[in-house]
């Protein structure tokens, strides 16, 4: 590469990681703040909470990566032609594909990084944060209620005992179950145990309180009761394996007897399809951010910046995509669908660049923009000039 396309490059690709960073931090955390739970309600440590963040992060870079490239090649494009460098390359008789080829060598690399991650990294993690999760929940019922203790096993459902004893025996047992919106149960019992495969605790020699919504309490004694558990408890065999877990190989040429996908096809049709086309949004975002700010003329004079244009064409682009995966999951014939919006895509951007064009604004939009614009000016003097009587 000439000396002049890789200062374009590192430069797009400095405003990439500072855009994909941030970004990709404030989305993994709100994704990993909605598991907290799994610390502090089953009592698993640090470290196991970060090995389940780690899994997480697959799972949301394909998605941001795409946009951090529109905002990388716009702001960068635009900051080169305000500062006269994009038409100093022009007035020097450059062509104009000193600005293409680094642009798109980026877009084409992010792709194949995408589609590896989407294909190869992000279902094992999923099924991996599954597993963790689940485990986690089955170590709850055995080794996490403690002695004189209240903890939740899940939300509405409360367990407390006085005492452990050897054969997993437990006395003085304490049990609210408020899962059910109909009535509330209480359950004391003198003495308990938790089955071996953990999945129910039988009570002896207890009561049960029984508040209905009214607030009518009955008390029924009882000589053994067994109260099923089974539910928190998943086995790590028990997984169920959904369509996003499946590994590519799978998609391509899925069992005909794996029960789940027998079930319900349709998932794994629009799965494998999203998967094949997915990852060519980043060198499609590429071709139409080239479009909007890879001219070197009336930057500006335009009363939005160029970023704006880009983003409001990727989001357009990213929904369509997200639309044509869906109709794919309601009937096959739509299988071409996911393909042909990133497909067509880059045909019109490719046009665009071969033949010069600009990307223009409608005339509407300009003239709402520029109205908006001025009667926010408007008011803004007018507010000034009042504070300044």
């Amino acid at each position: 590469m000439k000396l002049l396309e890789v200062y374009i490059l590192r430069r797009i690709f400095q405003m990439f990681l500072v855009t994909l960073i941030p970004v990709l931090t404030i989305i993994w955390t709100i994704q990993v703040l909605g598991r907290l739970n799994l610390v502090t309600d089953t009592g698993q440590s640090m470290g196991s909470f970060a090995t389940l963040a780690t899994f997480i992060l697959p799972t949301i870079i394909p998605v941001v990566l795409p946009f951090a490239l529109v905002i990388g090649i716009t702001q960068t494009l635009t900051a080169m032609n305000n500062d006269s460098e994009l038409p100093v390359i022009d007035a020097a008789g450059s062509a104009r594909s000193i600005i293409y080829r680094p642009v798109l060598l980026l877009g084409i690399l992010l792709s194949l990084f995408s589609f590896t991650v989407t294909n190869f990294i992000e279902p094992p993690s999923r099924v991996a944060a599954r597993q963790m999760v689940a485990e986690a929940y089955a170590d709850l019922l055995s080794s996490v209620i403690e002695e004189k203790t209240f903890r939740s096993i899940e939300d509405g459902l409360y367990v407390q005992i006085s005492e452990r004893h050897s054969g997993r025996v437990l006395r003085g047992l304490f049990v609210v179950d408020y899962r059910d919106p109909n009535f509330d149960l209480i359950y004391y019992a003198r003495e308990g145990s938790i089955d071996e495969s953990g999945t129910s605790l039988t009570m002896r020699d207890g009561e049960v309180h029984r508040k209905a919504a009214d607030g009518r309490i009955s008390i029924i004694k009882f000589v053994s009761y067994a109260f099923d558990l089974s539910a928190m408890a998943k086995s790590q065999g028990g997984l169920p394996q959904y369509s996003t877990d499946r590994s590519l190989a799978f998609l391509l040429n899925p069992d005909p007897d794996d029960p789940y996908y027998k079930e319900t096809p349709a998932p794994y049709r629009a799965e494998l399809h999203r998967r094949l086309s997915d990852w060519l949004f980043p060198i499609t975002f590429a071709l139409v951010s080239l479009v909007i700010a890879g001219n070197t003329r009336s930057h500006r004079q335009r009363q939005v910046h160029p970023m704006v244009y880009a983003l409001f064409l990727a989001f357009l682009i990213r929904w369509l995509g997200f639309s044509a995966t869906n109709l794919v999951e309601r009937h096959p014939a739509y299988a071409f669908a996911p393909y042909l919006v990133p497909v067509a895509s880059m045909a019109i951007a490719i046009y665009m660049l071969a033949t010069n064009r600009q990307f223009s604004t409608p005339r509407l939009i300009r003239t709402s923009i520029n109205r908006i614009s001025r009667n926010i000016q408007s008011r803004f003097r007018a507010r000034s000039g009042g504070g300044a009587a």
